[in-house]
């Protein structure tokens, strides 16, 4: 992964410092819910809320296969992802695979989850080796525009 600053209009300002990783980071671990856009042909892209968890610099996330957005995702893996905070601002772009955990990671995902969304009653969430899950592309975050606009690119 490489950090640079994100590029604005000349007008906007530019970029004096860049965020650290390990702080936007913690913002993905922390969030609660992700505002996914998906594409739709022909269509304005489907936004929807939806509950993850980010693991291994993945967001790990589920839902029925006859869920709209899963759909999408598996006709169209491209996909970008919002915090829901406009003033600690995260962007995920990235791209929807299906992605295959250890049984001990998967165990780890589920009680990370059942932990994190407890409003769904205990145990809702099984132990699965196999997750849809945002593997990114870039992600641009910020918590003071434009001062430390910063772009994190995973090759």
């Amino acid at each position: 992964m490489r950090t640079e600053q994100v590029r604005f209009p000349k007008e906007y300002g530019s970029p004096s410092e860049l965020l650290a990783w390990a702080d936007v980071r913690q913002m993905l671990v922390e969030a609660k819910q992700f505002w996914f856009a998906f594409e739709r042909p022909g269509r304005s892209p489907h936004v929807t809320p939806l509950d993850g968890i980010w693991f291994e610099d993945k967001l790990v996330y589920g839902g029925s296969p006859e869920t709209l957005h899963m759909r999408l995702a598996t006709a169209r893996p491209k996909v970008t992802v919002n915090l829901p905070d406009p003033w600690k601002l995260v962007v995920v772009e990235g791209e929807v695979c299906t992605t295959s955990f250890t049984p001990a990671a998967a165990e780890e995902i589920a009680a990370l989850l059942n932990a994190k969304y407890p409003e769904y009653g205990e145990d809702v969430f099984k132990p699965a080796t196999e997750s849809p899950a945002v593997h990114p592309r870039r992600i641009r975050a910020w918590t003071s525009f434009p001062k430390d606009a910063t772009a994190f690119v995973f090759d």
